[in-house]
This record gives structure tokens, sequence and C-alpha cells, in this order.
């Protein structure tokens, strides 16, 4: 495994293109499952969960075409995938056990195949994560799920789903992604309600319309499907990642630099800057820019992690370690995921007062981190774990770098850029 060495205590300065969402890019490329018609997507990240993705699709009979070439100006690459000749409905543990989102290949191979075998998902241990609310939808359309042997078996008397009026028990992104897509080619409505409001869940709806799907609603808690017989060819480019743009505000913020990030509406990471600006950061915005300049004393803020548009999960590691260099005390709350804080002690090794009490936090500001040896443990904990590393100015030595692949494009090539001292090395 490769582990990263970084010399912290530079000031972050200059500009940073921001890629396509995983998050988006990740339900996109399983929707290719659903028509026999080539879907392209275009501002596609290099990530190892992409290629995950990817193997689970071919596997399963999709053809695939990749094209380096970037599309438009935009960063990435682009796909093409050809779903004519898929040929197993039965997405394998050896595969799936890597990524916890290939579970989104279940309601696109139900809905047209009429049947689907998907192992139990694995991927980051940030918690149970139950698929419980994708199956209580599928059941309402008319599948029959059976659990067995380690794998979720879904499957239709005539090869048909149903329309059906659901009600999600509470917001989960990857129910609603699976139930909009299943939904898509069903026989009548369905109206998915307390549906996700995630931009990367309106990508999907938008790029299925694309494909000839009948949504309203996109954008909002209620989702009406008017399921239609087929699917067709479509391009989409994927928009772009607002995680990794909260992640590139936050290392501006934490090391005392001014970054401008390329390629983002704000509006879409409104709640994380909302939060920066709270904290003293200075935010300036334009209709696809945000430029922070961190220069100044951080103030304490209290957050609570909520489903979007309030502020996401997939930021809270990364404020955690803004916050431990605050002048004051903050709280910040994990609604979302019961087992998000694994990045605590690491923090604490390299110096942060932080007290876990149920799913709360209580961050007492120090005056900086120092450099240490840690231990990344699941996505947003490891690059939370780079931030730090950026503001101490001692050596910091991050290991299990692998998560990190998983979501952030050539981090170590844009923060060098950036003018950070960073490095990537075999570990021996």
């Amino acid at each position: 495994m490769d582990k990263i060495h970084i010399n912290g205590g530079i000031p972050l300065k200059g500009k940073v293109k921001i890629s396509g969402a995983k998050n988006a890019a990740l339900p996109l490329m399983a929707a290719s499952i659903l028509s026999s018609e080539p879907l392209t997507l275009s501002n596609i990240p290099h990530l190892s969960d992409i290629t995950t993705m990817a193997n689970l699709l071919v596997y399963l009979g999709v053809d695939l075409h990749v094209d380096g070439r970037n599309d438009n100006g935009n960063c990435g690459r682009i796909l093409t995938l050809n779903g004519h000749d898929v040929n197993d409905i039965c997405a394998p543990y050896e595969i799936v056990r890597k990524m916890r989102a290939s579970i989104v290949v279940m309601g696109p191979l139900l809905a047209r195949f009429g049947r689907a075998e998907i192992s139990l998902p694995g991927g980051c241990a940030i918690g149970a994560r139950p698929i419980d609310l994708h199956l209580h939808a599928l059941e309402k359309m008319g599948a029959k799920v059976e659990l067995k042997d380690g794998y979720v078996k879904v499957g239709t008397q005539d090869g048909k789903l149903r329309g059906a009026d659901i009600t999600f028990e509470k917001v989960s992104v990857g129910a609603t992604e699976n139930s909009l897509m299943a939904a898509s080619l069903a026989f009548g409505t369905t109206i998915l309600r307390n549906a996700a409001k995630e931009p990367e869940v309106s990508d999907l709806a938008q790029c299925l319309v694309k494909m000839g799907a009948k949504i309203q609603g996109i954008g909002t808690d209620t989702l009406t499907i008017e399921g239609v017989e087929k699917l067709s060819a479509a391009q989409h480019s994927v928009l772009p990642d607002r995680i990794e743009a909260g992640t590139y505000a936050i290392a501006a913020a934490i090391t005392g630099g001014k970054v401008t990030i390329n390629g983002i509406n704000p509006e879409i990471l409104q709640s994380t800057l909302d939060i920066l600006k709270q904290s003293g950061v200075n935010i300036f915005t334009t209709e696809n820019s945000v430029t922070v300049d961190g220069v100044g004393n951080l103030q304490p803020v209290d957050v609570e992690t909520e489903p979007y548009p309030g502020f996401p999960t997939d930021m809270q590691a990364q404020l955690v370690a803004l916050m431990s260099l605050a002048q004051g005390t903050s709280h910040i709350s994990e609604h979302i995921f019961e087992n998000r804080f694994m990045h605590i002690p690491e923090l604490q090794r390299m110096g942060a007062d932080i007290k876990i009490e149920g799913n709360q936090l209580t961050i007492k500001g120090v005056e900086s981190f120092h450099g240490a040896e840690v231990m990344a443990t699941d996505l947003r904990a490891s690059v939370a774990m780079v931030l730090a590393a950026l503001q101490a100015k001692e050596q910091t030595t991050i290991s299990r770098v692998y998560h990190i692949d998983r979501g952030y494009e050539r981090i170590e090539e844009k923060l060098c850029a950036l003018g950070a001292n960073i490095v990537r090395a075999k570990d021996v």
C-alpha cells in the first residue's frame, strides 16, 4: 500500500479545477443497464470506485469504452456504456465487497430483466447503512425479496415492476436512486415521497430524462415517474463534485491560504460555504467558481449533519479538522451515519482536543496540529488527515491512502500545484 508524506505549514495559493462527482457518476454508470442503446458520460473522474463500478458493469455484460480525451475543456474521461448485451443478473461478492454503491445496479437489473442477485455491499466501515429502504421500495413495486447466502435476490412474477406510491421512512440517496431507475421502466406511475434532494440525485434524474424517462419534481422531495417501455441512447456530463470543492475550500482555510476553486456552482455547496463564513473565512463567489481566503482567526461553530440542503455528512470529517484550530469550542453532531468518528483518534494523535459523546463531538480549538504517523480509516477520514497535515509544521505520514483514491482525483498533483509539499511513496 502507498503512503503519503506531507510537510505542512505552507499557505495554499492558486487555482484548482474540480473533477466530476463520484457520487453522481456511479449511479449514472449503473443507468446504462436500463437501455440496449449507448449511454455516453463525460467528465468522469479517474478514481478507484469508478474502476470498481466499471468492472462490475463489464462483468454483467455492459460494453464499455473509455476515451481519455477532455470533453469541451472538462476534466475527466468520457465513458460510452452499452447495455445491449447484458447477460448476467448477479453482482458477485468479489466486486461488490469493495464498494457499497454497487447496490445501485439492483434497480436497473430488476426493471429491465425482472430479477437481480446482489451480494450484500461493502465499502467504508462508517456504519451499518442497511438496504432495507431499497428493498421496501422495490417490494412496493411488486418485487419479491429473498436474502440467502449473503446475497439479496429480487424478482417479479411476470418480469415487470408496477408503479407504486412509496414514502421513504427516512431520506436515503441510494434508495432514491435505485427506486428512480427501477420506476423508469415500471408499468404505470410511481411516486417517491421523502425522496433525497441531493444534486447527485437530480443529475441522475436529468440523465434519465435524456434517455426518455418521464420524471417530474426533479430537485424536490417528491418525484413522480411515469414508466416507459424502453430507454434510448443519450449523452450526459457528470456534475462537478461538491464534496471535493468543499474539501479544497477547507484546505485553503486551514492553511491560511487563498484558493480559487473553478468549475463548481456555489449553490450546490451553499451549506458548506455558510459554515465557513460563520467561522470567519472570507468567501467570494461567481457563477462557476468559489474563492476562499483563509487569512484571519477561526471562530467556533455548532453544526449538525443533515440531508441536502443541510450540511453534508461527507464534509463532517473535514470540518472537524478545521474546527480543531478554532478559537473556542465547537460542537458537531452526526445524524446520518452512526460510526463516522473513526478519524477522531488520528486527529488526536496530531494534537486535536476532541471529546466524543454519542453522536456529538465537542472540539476545543488548539493552536496548531503537529506531525505524526496516522492511518486512514475511510474516504473522508483520510482527507481529514491530509487537511490536518497541511497545517502541521512537521512531517505527517498517512498510511492506507487507497481510501483517498476512491474519491479524490489526482489529489497530490492538485495540492502540489497550490504549493503543498506532498509526496506519495510505496510502503516497504
